[in-house]
């Protein structure tokens, strides 16, 4: 068993009151984890500047270029952990085992992650409409009009409240190090694998340790994350969102409500999309903010539904290490049998139908978890409770509305993919402030283009572009 200590700005704390992190279907001890309280979060925050000035010490084209090995050493190495050491296979059986992922899914995520890191000079100038990093560094410099900008830092370091349903949203919060911007990390309690990991692999690959802050703990520690950070992101349920939505200092992540609209004019050809439809339910166990939640259509809804029901109805659960298992534990089995009796109030509803009722049960209890199996629901009209419901496992409703209505009638949306080639349409959608990432065409929601910014521009976010003048002749120096 592993015994991981705090990081406080790269020095190692081993506390007397520590957690243990279990297998989920076995209770078997895993990793013993230090504790620290909101105080000592508090106290260090005092030394927050310090991560900033070290990383500020490495030109940014050296710092991508540890970016780049510490993905690689993420991904392939054998790295420090705790007070022992790390394979990429011990990762995936310990993400596994504390997160109820099946391990083919842990690995789709370490790669998803590694790919951010080892492609981050790529995805920078993307971000950043390719300004010079040396101009976020120093905070000013040359456009090339002929007009000196200036983006002023928000944060020395960027703080994150870290979920334990996907190890998928790391990927927010990789770019900092490369930005020269410190990361306090509070890890979650049945993922701490990846941050803990990534630090390991940024300090291996040359990063400054002293950039680092890694503090579990409970929900104090959290709190004072976010009140005491300048700069934060916080991930939970949809009253998280709402707790902190018109925070500047807050960038909270929640459920996705990521849909599928399906035009008139490509409706009648709705099976040529039903492999996309199921891949954007299904992918990642429904665990994920940009599966799809509900698919959208003014006519066939009832035969969609049923052909979805048909593909993923049957889906059984299957041990974490099959490659072939396709649904993830709730590890805490009150949760799953919580969120089961949801659901079932959601499908006594008038106008809504469970599609998947004829496949068997859909809630199977384990002694030590539980499990949701797929499940498809029809509603005849968005006035449906349950077309504006998301769960953390395979979980869609196919809503039937007319097209005049869906732009009006979708609610805020993460991801959506319209199916249809209606100009009319594509241009409401363009101009919809529900929306957030807009799919042309048949992409499925999971498949996220890199390249562009994902629920907000992390730029944006941690720097602010203001007037800078400067005189002539200094103007000459900097020249």
């Amino acid at each position: 068993m592993l015994t991981l200590s705090a990081l406080r700005w790269g020095k190692p704390y081993k506390s007397l009151e520590t957690q243990e992190v279990v297998h989920f279907n076995t209770g078997e001890p895993i990793a013993s984890i230090s504790q620290v309280n909101g105080g000592m979060l508090q106290l260090d925050m005092r030394h927050a500047a310090r991560a900033r000035s070290m990383l500020r010490e490495i030109p940014s084209g050296e710092l991508i270029a540890h970016c780049k090995r510490a993905a690689e050493l993420f991904e392939t190495g054998t790295l420090p952990m705790g007070d022992g050491q790390q394979t990429v296979d011990d990762f995936i059986h310990q993400q596994s085992a504390s997160t109820g992922l099946p391990e083919h899914m842990c690995r789709g995520n370490m790669k998803k992650n590694s790919f951010v890191l080892a492609n981050i000079d790529q995805i920078l100038d993307a971000l950043t409409r390719g300004l010079d990093l040396e101009i976020l560094s120093r905070g000013y410099g040359e456009e090339g009009r002929g007009v000196t900008v200036s983006y002023q830092v928000q944060s020395p370091v960027l703080g994150a409240v870290l979920p334990n349903n996907s190890p998928g949203v790391h990927t927010l919060w990789l770019p900092a190090v490369a930005l020269q911007i410190g990361l306090l990390l509070k890890p979650g309690s049945q993922e701490p694998w990846t941050p803990y990991r990534m630090v390991s692999a940024f300090i291996e690959a040359g990063v400054p340790a002293e950039a680092f802050g890694l503090y579990p703990g409970g929900h104090d520690v959290g709190q004072t994350l976010l009140s005491r950070c300048s700069r934060s992101m916080v991930f939970g349920s949809a009253q998280t969102v709402e707790q902190y939505e018109g925070n500047p200092r807050v960038q909270p992540h929640g459920p996705g409500f990521s849909k599928i609209l399906i035009g008139d004019d490509v409706v009648d050809r709705w099976e040529d999309y039903l492999d996309l439809m199921v891949e954007s339910v299904y992918s990642n166990s429904g665990r994920s903010c940009i599966n799809c939640s509900g698919i959208w259509a003014s006519r066939h809804t009832e035969k969609i539904a049923q052909a979805l029901a048909e593909r993923l109805g049957s889906v059984d659960v299957l041990p974490p290490e099959d490659d072939e298992a396709g649904l993830a534990a709730f590890t805490n089995a009150q949760m799953a049998t919580g969120t089961w009796s949801m659901v079932q109030q959601d499908l006594s509803e008038s106008g809504v139908d469970d599609m998947t009722a004829g496949f068997g049960e859909r809630l199977v209890e384990k002694p030590r978890c539980a499990y949701l199996r797929p499940v498809i629901v029809h509603a005849d009209s968005p006035d449906r409770a349950v077309a504006s419901k998301e769960y953390m496992f395979p979980f869609t409703s196919v809503v039937k509305c007319a097209q005049n209505e869906l732009v009006r009638r979708i609610g805020p949306t993460l991801v959506c993919t319209a199916l249809t080639e209606d100009e009319t349409l594509i241009g409401q959608l363009t101009e919809s402030v529900s929306v957030d990432r807009l799919n042309i065409g048949p992409i499925p929601t999971n498949r996220l283009n890199w390249l562009q910014p994902h629920e907000g521009n992390l730029i944006d976010f941690l720097f602010r572009s203001r007037a800078y003048q400067l005189s002539p002749m200094r103007v000459a120096e900097v020249a």
